[in-house]
């Protein structure tokens, strides 16, 4: 059981991707998966930041609209300096302020980090709707379109820079002691703090990690794009939330990790992709990644539930019990 516990969610994957072999066989040709893994990349990335957040049992539902405002800001820099490095680093500047403001709210704010995120979320979309007037910033700029839009090796830019993150905060929670100490605070934060972890600034890191990423996410979507959309990452944060929990990251924090996440996003991706190749009215692909989501959180509570029912009665002690032997505590 512990087996299928660890590789369940990878199971889901494997699954919607026969299923959706079975409904169109242009599934799994190299182009569409391709251009699954581009499409794919924006959200996981922003989901590898809500997941630092998720297992410091926070929350970050500001992600879609940082995004929106990086995107504008990067417009903006290019429009008046035309200098790529310089937009680059105003871009990933606002989206690690927005981090820290909302880390900073939620830990000596002693605020809740749904309410919080949920303030900055509006003010920074309202204060994208302000500098753009509603209308999409053209990006005429030819070397940063290349971020969203070129190849190395064959491989899309963005897919790389996705498994690149991937890969660093892997080797981060598994190999470092920061890891350590985000799984250590979202596990019990008071205990931590009693061993002499200073969670405020575990958590604050998490929350700066967070809105890092959905920069570097709205450099990929404005480059790919090439303009800044004021309505860029409206419901992105719920995207990446589900991509989060599908991969069995607690809600309650300390547990999960970013591989899992990984493989979520491109549940979401795939699903996304197949009721588009089946030409489902896009009114409805809403509620069917709605029910897919409820489904998986249902069964992963389930399945949670019944492993910690086999881990207090064991199966051997049960048997023991049973043929009358003596049962170590009874």
């Amino acid at each position: 059981m512990a087996w299928l516990n660890k590789y369940r969610t990878l199971f889901v994957l494997i699954l919607i991707v026969g299923i959706a072999s079975f409904l169109n066989e242009a599934f799994l040709t190299p182009d569409n998966l391709l251009i699954v893994a581009r499409q794919v990349s924006v959200t996981a990335i922003v989901a590898a930041g809500m997941t630092l957040v998720i297992l410091v049992a926070g929350i970050d539902l500001s992600v879609g609209s940082v995004l929106a405002l990086c995107g504008v800001v990067v417009a903006g820099v290019l429009g008046s300096t035309g200098n790529v490095v310089a937009a680059i680093a105003a871009s990933l500047g606002v989206g690690a302020l927005f981090g820290l403001v909302n880390g900073f709210l939620t830990t000596k704010g002693g605020m809740p980090s749904f309410i919080v995120t949920l303030a900055t979320m509006a003010i920074a979309r309202a204060i994208t709707l302000v500098f753009t007037n509603g209308n999409p910033e053209v990006i005429r700029d030819a070397s940063f379109r290349e971020i969203g839009g070129g190849y190395i090796a064959g491989i899309p830019i963005p897919v790389i820079v996705m498994f690149v993150i991937f890969a660093v905060l892997y080797l981060m929670l598994k190999h470092t002691r920061f890891g350590r100490y985000i799984y250590s605070v979202g596990g019990n934060e008071t205990a931590s703090r009693l061993t002499g972890i200073n969670t405020d600034r575990i958590i604050m890191a998490a929350f700066v990690l967070s809105g890092l990423f959905a920069a570097l996410a709205s450099l990929i979507y404005t480059a790919r794009l090439s303009s800044a959309q004021p309505t860029a990452g409206t419901g992105l944060e719920l995207d990446a939330i589900a991509a989060v929990i599908l991969g069995g990251t607690s809600l309650a924090g300390g547990q999960g990790g970013v591989v899992g996440t990984l493989i979520g996003a491109f549940i979401m991706g795939i699903l996304d992709n197949i009721l588009n190749l089946m030409d489902v009215n896009p009114y409805y692909q809403g509620v069917v990644k709605g029910i897919v989501i409820i489904l998986a959180v249902y069964a992963d509570n389930k399945f949670t539930s019944l492993l910690r029912a086999r881990r207090k009665h064991p199966p051997v002690a049960q048997e023991k019990a049973a043929g009358g032997e003596t049962v170590k505590g009874a």
